[in-house]
């Protein structure tokens, strides 16, 4: 929006910062993506190119599973569509390369071009953090740089084994996820410009989207010098939730005013008023079971039974509720997971039962 500039940030490395003010709501940056991808779980309701959602849509006549709004999206997507379309027909139910390997296929078709999503950091220049990568983390990019090579061998040259692992983590480290207005994913894309603003868990601004168009927008008054500072994770959780995220994702804690004081943290880890009071002990292995149950969740969601998810869902906050409030954060996790589960299963009165649940702690 003609008011930020690049600038060494203090203790973070690169940054953004604005140079002149901006009010609340204010729209700060408007990127267009390098490259994006639409999920495959939306593939067939929303166009491949600016992912309106629309009951008619026009499938692509050759693969017969890409959807487009009109002629001029499907001649707009066909470069990189043509990525997939033969590999789709040829593989049929095989073929199954994940969105990171999508997305990596995209910017590798069009990395020739400067794009005007890299007006402040080019993509070559984004971090990788390929030097601080796990072994899990290795072997799931060497799966990553097989698939490329099994699904798109046929468009695409690829650059030597290290350049390929380094694009993959960059794209893992820095790709974010398109969400709807009900923050549902719809996609994954990468803009290098705004890969450039730094983390803070009191963050100035937000990211939002326009199709596939990312949108910085303030959320509290900043003046001219001020650094530009979006939240990476959930910022519902405690700090030491928070900043093992920050660890395992993205290489860093945040040091910021709130993760200092962990200020927040008793009410969000609410526990039940009791006549004889909970020992500590109790709470905290209490906390370490929610901290389990979530991650055991995430795991298996696309896995298991949708009438085994629920039950899951129903145990943890029977046990968890013996010593959480209902609006303790792990609860209230666990309620929109169940909340999430009925809608699937077309269970509108449990949905609305955990709704109603869920919606007492946001007023």
């Amino acid at each position: 929006a003609g008011g930020g500039g690049r600038f060494d940030s203090p203790g973070k490395g690169r940054g953004l910062r604005v140079t002149r003010g901006f009010a609340v709501g204010e729209l700060v940056l408007c990127s267009p993506a390098y490259s994006f991808v639409l999920s495959g779980e939306e593939r067939g309701s929303r166009c491949e190119f600016c992912f309106t959602k629309k009951e008619k849509l026009a499938r692509c006549g050759k693969c017969k599973k890409a959807s487009y709004c009109n002629a001029k999206c499907q001649k707009g997507d066909w470069a990189m569509h043509k990525l997939e379309c033969s590999a789709m027909m040829a593989f049929k139910e095989n073929w199954c390369p994940s969105e990171i390997s999508r997305l990596v296929a995209r910017i590798l078709a069009k990395k020739k071009e400067r794009c005007v999503s890299e007006k402040i950091l080019l993509i070559d220049d984004i971090q990788s953090h390929v030097e601080d990568v796990d072994n899990e983390k290795r072997e799931r990019n060497e799966a990553e740089v097989a698939g490329l090579h099994r699904f798109f061998s046929k468009h695409l040259e690829f650059p030597d084994h290290k350049d390929l692992l380094a694009l993959i983590s960059q794209v893992a480290c820095n790709g974010f996820t398109i969400e709807d207005d009900e923050l549902s994913h719809l996609g994954t894309a990468l803009y290098p410009d705004v890969a450039l603003i730094n983390h803070s868990c009191l963050p100035s601004a937000i990211v939002t989207y326009d199709g596939t168009a990312a949108q910085v927008r303030a959320v509290r008054n900043m003046e001219p010098g001020d650094e530009v500072l979006i939240s990476y994770i959930d910022l519902m959780y405690p700090t030491d939730d928070r900043n093992n995220r920050l660890r395992e994702s993205y290489y860093f804690t945040c040091d910021c005013r709130d993760c200092k004081s962990k200020s927040g943290d008793k009410a969000k880890l609410r526990v039940r008023k009791r006549s004889d009071p909970v020992e500590p002990q109790a709470i905290g292995n209490m906390v370490r079971y929610a901290r389990k149950t979530v991650r055991e969740f995430r795991a298996v969601k696309h896995i298991k039974n949708i009438l085994e998810l629920l039950e899951m869902c129903e145990q943890s906050l029977e046990e968890m509720g013996s010593i959480f409030e209902d609006a303790n954060v792990y609860m209230v996790h666990v309620m929109y997971q169940a909340m999430g589960v009925c809608l699937y299963m077309e269970d509108p009165e449990g949905a609305l039962r955990y709704g109603e649940k869920i919606i007492k702690h946001y007023r």
